[in-house]
């Protein structure tokens, strides 16, 4: 798969008892990764032993730390040179396991950084079997950013999935793209025209909301459109079918990056020839298994297919 994630960040996961805001706090854990949605699917790519090529921008010094750092993991990336700085991340972790993500915009980037990214994408197409477009893009990038990628994907017959937010989604809905995964307050806040970082899919109602969200995302130009639920499931909408896919009962450790784990589970699945209700499930089955582990993007094959015989005995 070709992944286009733009925003690349550096993450910092930080522990400490508690946060207390207003107070000097000291951290008893810290680590320093690449971070970003393309990079965590790219390392669920490398867990499950699938192709994946990462195309982000690189801002200024930090940026080509950030570079260093995808290479050290072994992932393929193309990294184009911006100015300013890579966007920082905290991610901070407290003892009952509450977590609290702080993530900057990134740098500021013209019309012609843009196209360069375009231009790498269009030249890696040929080699891949899927677009995956995902995650916030810097300060600068055009409205119809990812609808652009959208369209040179189809000219050169390549299925795409885009994860995105806010006018990138929505803008890339118009150009008619293979399959959306946004999540629930991701969908809503695209339909209805807001921004909507996060909707609890603690409530009861959540799946029903997934499965109208998943519907009106195929209504406005997706072919396929998977809206999650965090830990209650997924709704999938398309011509061959609706179905809700309930997520297995997990042990959560540190849910972020279960949305990418969801979407390399699932590409994953396409390229080797699955239906899409088979793909869904076993993209549920990745993002159970990802939220078990500390590292965002982080999973084990062996779970995962453990997660997937229980789900289809159930």
């Amino acid at each position: 798969m070709l992944i286009v994630g733009p925003n690349l960040t550096l993450d910092r996961t930080l522990s400490l008892p508690e946060l207390r805001p207003g107070e000097v706090l000291r951290f008893s854990k810290a680590a320093i990764t690449p971070g970003g949605k393309g990079v965590n699917v790219a390392r669920v790519a490398r867990s499950l032993a699938l192709p994946a090529h990462l195309v982000g921008f690189a801002a200024g010094r930090t940026g080509r730390a950030v570079a260093e750092l995808v290479a050290d993991e072994d992932l393929a990336q193309s990294a184009v040179p911006v100015g300013g700085e890579v966007r920082s991340s905290a991610i901070v972790v407290e003892e009952d396991g509450r977590i609290t993500v702080l993530n900057e915009p990134g740098p500021s980037i013209s019309e012609s950084d843009w196209e360069r990214l375009e231009t790498v994408t269009e030249e890696r197409l040929g080699d891949h079997r899927i677009l995956v477009c995902i995650g916030s893009s810097p300060p600068g990038t055009p409205r119809d950013g990812y609808a652009r990628l959208v369209e040179h994907a189809h000219r050169a017959s390549v299925p795409v999935l885009v994860d995105a937010a806010g006018d990138l989604l929505a803008a890339a809905l118009e150009a008619g793209p293979d399959f959306v995964t946004p999540n629930l307050g991701e969908a809503e806040g695209a339909l209805e025209g807001h921004s909507v970082e996060e909707t609890s899919a603690d409530t009861p109602d959540a799946p029903e909301h997934a499965r109208v969200a998943a519907a009106a995302l195929v209504r406005r130009g997706a072919g396929v459109a998977l809206v999650t639920a965090g830990g209650a499931g997924v709704a999938v909408d398309g011509s061959a079918g609706a179905w809700w896919i309930e997520a297995p009962a997990v042990k959560v450790v540190n849910p972020i990056g279960a949305g990418d784990a969801f979407v390399g589970g699932f590409c994953g699945a396409l390229e080797r020839g699955a239906a899409v209700r088979e793909a869904a499930t076993e993209a549920v089955a990745t993002a159970s298994a990802s939220v078990e582990t500390a590292t965002a993007g982080g999973v084990d094959p062996v779970r995962v297919r453990a997660l997937i015989d229980g789900m289809h005995a159930g």
